[in-house]
């Protein structure tokens, strides 16, 4: 008998998902707000009152994502950046987070916000540097720790079990951003995070047609998990059902996509490395990436989509490759079909650094002779 924890399997039967009421192998879509009681006044559907919490497309998404995650329970969010501010908002007064530098711009800006206006104190370190990372964690003692593996748009590596050995010794609460892992190369969980955090936009849909976020915990119970279902109650950043019923079509074929993707970047990133144009390439499936060994250790089934590179001469000759690109498109996201290409330092440069010779690409499932032969085209233009 197939083991049903296995994800392809899960993902590719919807968790189990059909239309009861049809016979349709596809979960059917409801998208009532309210739902009807009896004479008596009891639900019709005791599980279902409110639009805000009570969906069936969300529940199930939910479901396919904790068994996909080896976690107890999921929420789901209308975005990646709901998910994550509802979680540190439930951070009080006084409290420390520590938050990893370098990580994806909107994260870095919204909880530098918000840490100021509430008054706890933000202490940002390289968690990649173990340790640095180890030494901050011991004298801050934190109440939560926000790491993102592999970063965006640096794709540094951070040793998600050293993180969590130290947060365990702390007394401290590990959040792991896994977007660009994905739950099909990486378990955060189980290498000893407390949450894993996903902006489910991104290749957990698959298909740049949804806005979704999701938490994962190992602990239903934990003062933190509660808190985090009352806010999302209170605050309302529920997914639509609409959304929840395209990210269960989209997370039916996500191990499919992922593998593609990772396989397709791993060549992308060879090419690039052996390129004249090209003065630097950040992936960690490259064994010269400083973060190539612990990648190897937590993503053992590959390396993911998202890869950065430098081309020589500065911000002129980058524009100029993104200028002359055909197929692949010039847009900002990740994780999709398509692949996409963004020179960062025209998006956010001015308020991150980053060089102005950085190129971000998100590798699609397009067969890879097409891509490189695009790029090669491209590159030959600077």
């Amino acid at each position: 008998m197939i083991d049903p924890k296995k994800p392809d399997t899960v993902a590719a039967r919807a968790g189990g998902g059909f239309d009861a009421g049809s016979g349709g192998v596809v979960p059917p879509l409801q998208p009532s707000t309210t739902f009807v009681r009896d004479a008596d006044y009891n639900l019709v559907a005791p599980e279902n009152s409110y639009g805000r919490d009570n969906n069936d497309q969300v529940r199930l998404a939910e479901e396919i994502l904790t068994n996909l995650e080896g976690g107890e329970d999921s929420l789901l969010f209308s975005s990646g950046m709901a998910a994550i501010s509802t979680l540190i908002g439930t951070l009080d007064r006084g409290e420390t987070l520590l938050l990893q530098k370098g990580i994806y711009w909107g994260t870095t800006h919204w909880v530098r916000g918000f840490c100021e206006k509430r008054e706890i104190r933000l202490v940002e370190v390289d968690t990649s540097n173990s340790d640095e990372l180890a030494a901050a964690i011991g004298s801050e003692k934190p109440r939560m720790v926000f790491v993102e593996t592999p970063s965006n748009p640096w794709l540094r590596t951070t040793n998600i079990r050293h993180a969590a050995d130290c947060c365990k010794k702390a007394g401290s609460l590990l959040v792991v951003d896994a977007t660009a892992a994905t739950p099909v190369l990486m378990q955060p969980l189980a290498l000893g995070a407390d949450i894993v955090m996903h902006s489910a936009t991104k290749a957990i849909n698959g298909h740049s047609d949804v806005l979704a976020g999701c938490l994962t915990t190992g602990n239903k119970t934990s003062p933190i998990w509660l808190a985090v279902q009352e806010a999302r109650h209170g605050a309302g950043a529920i997914l639509s059902a609409y959304a929840a019923w395209l990210l269960i079509r989209g997370m039916r074929t996500l191990p499919l996509r992922v593998r593609q993707m990772s396989s397709n970047a791993m060549s992308v990133a060879q090419y690039l490395g052996d390129h004249e144009a090209i003065e630097a390439v950040w992936y960690p499936g490259l064994e010269n990436d400083p973060g190539h060994d612990v990648a190897k250790s937590q993503m053992p089934n590959g390396f993911g989509y998202l890869l950065s590179f430098l081309a020589k001469g500065g911000k002129e000759p980058a524009l100029t490759f993104c200028r002359h690109l055909t197929g692949i498109h010039r847009a900002t996201s990740l994780g999709g079909t398509e692949s996409l290409v963004e020179h960062r330092h025209t998006v956010e440069g001015h308020l991150t650094g980053c060089p102005d010779n950085l190129i971000r690409m998100s590798v699609g499932i397009e067969d890879v002779d097409d891509l490189i032969g695009e790029l090669e085209a491209a590159l030959s233009k600077v």
